[in-house]
Order: C-alpha cells, then structure tokens, then sequence
C-alpha cells in the first residue's frame, strides 16, 4: 500500500520539515493468525513469543483461564511453570498448532 503526503510536519526539537508529495511505503500486515492457549493447571503461567515480528510477547495466565493473541504460524510460544523467581520452561508450542477461530 503506498501513502501520498502532502502536508507539513514540525518536530519539537528540530526546525520545521517539509514534505511535498512525498511516496511512502507501508508493509503489510505480515500473515498472523489468531491464536488461543488455555492453562488446565493449578499454577500461574507466563506464556512468551521471543522471536516474534512485532518484538516481543509475554503474558501471565492465570490458573483454568484462557488468552487470544494473534501471532505468526512460524513462531512458537513458550510456556514458562511456576513462580516468576525459578519457572521453568514446561513446553513450546508452534503457534500454527494454536490457531482459533473467534466466536
């Protein structure tokens, strides 16, 4: 997708720049889908994406309750067992294996 500007931006610690016409290109959104991970135990989880494109993912699930994120097919979702002092890394899903379809 390709935006055209045609205005005038000002930067707080720099003088005034402007832009006529100017191309920019915009990626699109890389194919993610949406994804849902559902913790049975008794133990709070941190579940984490490292490697994923947007940076980085971490969240904590708490016991019998599920999170929806979206994520790319490729990356893999680590799920961490425990207190966040010495968890441990109890299983890595591929996020492909996780795909939902929403209500």
């Amino acid at each position: 997708m390709k935006v055209i500007l045609n205005r005038r931006f000002r930067y707080a610690v720099s003088e005034p720049l402007y832009l006529e016409n100017t191309e920019i290109t915009i990626p699109q959104k890389v194919d993610q889908v949406q994804c849902c991970y559902l913790n049975n135990t008794a133990q709070f989880q941190i579940v984490r994406i490292a490697n994923t494109a947007n940076g980085f993912f971490e969240r904590t699930v708490m016991p019998h309750s599920k999170i929806v994120f979206e994520a790319h097919p490729d990356d893999h979702l680590e799920i961490h067992t425990g207190n966040p002092i010495n968890s441990i890394l109890s299983d890595k899903i591929p996020c492909h294996r996780l795909a939902y379809q929403g209500d």
